[in-house]
């Protein structure tokens, strides 16, 4: 049996490469000699060999990180407690961060205890090694450019990581946006193209009343449309930072006049409108609109996931399901049923949702396991959150190109079920009245006769008249049922109830 390598054999270590020794608090360590990260770093890779997932794997937030960093190197020396010459180097760094420089060096674990200050760390120490050998000193060499004193400048992880992180879920969720927007309009446009095709509609899968597969799309476009709309309500919840609170909200070892000069320099660096929260001891502890964020995430994956339940049963088949719709071969289903090809796509969509509810479940306990004026466990809401908002927009992807684009109707087969349904007696009740509607459709169904031939037969219509009332748009609502002309007679009832109680005896 092949052993299982421990964790920490997959995480960058020093052994076998040049190293430097950097110092802290609890004493040296060494890191590789060419790593722009150091010692902090380091002793976050020895104590978090838990996801195997850097913090590379969500580019947003790195950039986000590096946005953060810039924007307060711009309010240090704009209130004039960093040097303009190291606020330079700084920004100059953050540029080709945001530019997608760097990102291999930002190497922790997504999942680190400490409430982010991992990640923070790990960022201060990549931007002063970048600057210290931009300046052509030695990497670790930090009498040039500390990472705490300057580029951590009037700053605490626990205002910096949560503003980092708002910051990236509002570029990753506007993203997001624009997919389930193009999904959207991909509904909509089958919508149109079916918007002819009468088939039989079912409630607790029996057969209902008829109404056009157009209607049905166009169903799950408005669906998409209402769950876009909610998630767009929330940028502006996302958009209230607390950059400027340091450690709990009072704002210690930060100028009184940062908070509004570095929530400046953010919003134009990235270019959306943040707010400096009201209450920056309640916005350091308190996690409630990740959960409001998560949550309607949630919303939006299990209302697709279950438009993507009713495709795999509408393309059921091919032959002995349903069979309405015929989805976009994409991959042999089978390695023992030769021909058998699985709604592979629709599938993928259930399961990113049944992964966005789990990670819900995640985000609720996190934002409940805050205590007193700091919540530790952001790392886990960052990292659930960050892929379930990847995760939904890329599902939103494929599902639109690999399968909603290429649908087709199997418009013959959906003729021949509406014409043998009973279901469209329903329609002729308004006319003929509930008793002889029932009368006919328990007719049909013994005999396999079709509903309008019986109508005919019975006298109670005219066959120009049940196609009238069995147009397409009359039967799908697209025409009110109120404008046609009363055609039935009492005389015409009388007898009809007459016929059926001769068969009966």
């Amino acid at each position: 049996m092949t052993p299982v390598s421990p964790n920490d054999d997959r995480i960058p270590h020093p052994d076998g490469h040049p190293v430097r020794t950097e110092t802290d608090s609890l004493g040296s360590l060494d890191v590789p000699a060419d790593a722009y990260w150091g010692i902090h770093t380091a002793r976050a890779l020895e104590n978090f060999p838990i996801s195997l997932r850097p913090l590379s794997v969500y580019p947003e937030f790195v950039v986000a990180l590096a946005q953060v960093k810039q924007a307060a190197a711009r309010a240090n020396v704009q209130i004039g407690v960093l040097d303009a010459r190291k606020a330079k180097q700084i920004d100059e760094v953050c540029s080709e961060i945001i530019a997608g420089e760097l990102h291999d060096q930002f190497v922790v674990g997504v999942i680190q205890g400490g409430a982010g200050t991992s990640t923070n760390m790990n960022t201060n120490e990549v931007i002063a090694n970048r600057a210290l050998e931009k300046a052509g000193h030695a990497l670790g060499d930090y009498r040039h450019m500390h990472p705490l004193d300057d580029v951590n400048r009037s700053q605490s992880t626990n205002d910096t990581y949560p503003t980092a992180l708002k910051v990236a879920l509002i570029h990753s969720l506007l993203q997001t946006l624009d997919e389930l927007d193009l999904l959207r309009l991909s509904f909509l446009t089958k919508g149109a193209q079916f918007s002819q095709v009468l088939k039989v509609g079912r409630t607790q899968l029996q057969d209902a009343v008829p109404m056009t597969l157009g209607q049905e799309f166009h169903g799950f476009a408005t669906t998409l449309e209402e769950d876009h709309a909610r998630l767009g309500e929330l940028v502006p919840l996302l958009s209230e930072i607390n950059l400027g609170a340091t450690a709990i909200g009072t704002g210690i070892t930060a100028d009184p006049n940062y908070a509004a000069a570095v929530r400046g320099h953010l919003s134009a660096i990235t270019g959306y409108t943040l707010v400096t929260a009201s209450d920056l001891i309640e916005a350091t502890s308190d996690a409630g609109v990740f959960m409001t964020l998560s949550s309607t995430l949630k919303r939006a994956a299990i209302k697709l996931s279950k438009i993507c339940n009713d495709l795999r049963l509408l393309s059921s088949g091919p032959q002995a399901g349903l069979g309405e719709i015929n989805l976009p071969p994409r991959q042999a289903g089978s390695s023992i049923m030769p021909g058998k090809v699985n709604p592979v796509i629709p599938e993928v969509v259930n399961q990113v949702a049944f992964s966005i509810a789990g990670a819900d479940v995640t985000v609720t306990m996190a934002a409940e396991g805050g205590q007193l004026q700091l919540n530790a466990f952001e790392p886990v809401i960052a990292h659930s959150l960050l892929q379930s908002l990847s995760w939904l927009r890329n599902a939103a992807r494929t599902l639109r190109v690999n399968c909603i684009d290429g649908i087709t109707a199997n418009t013959e087969r959906l003729a021949a079920q509406v014409e043998s349904s009973v279901g469209v007696v329903t329609a002729l009740t308004p006319y003929i009245g509930y008793a002889a509607s029932s009368s006919l459709a328990k007719t049909a169904l013994m005999t396999s006769a079709s509903i309008p031939d019986l109508v005919v037969e019975a006298g109670l219509m005219t066959r120009a008249q049940v196609e009238k009332i069995l147009a397409p748009d009359r039967l799908s609502g697209l025409e009110p049922v109120t404008a046609a002309m009363s055609v039935i007679t009492p005389e015409m009832l009388a007898a009809h109830a007459a016929e059926e109680g001769g068969q009966a005896d």
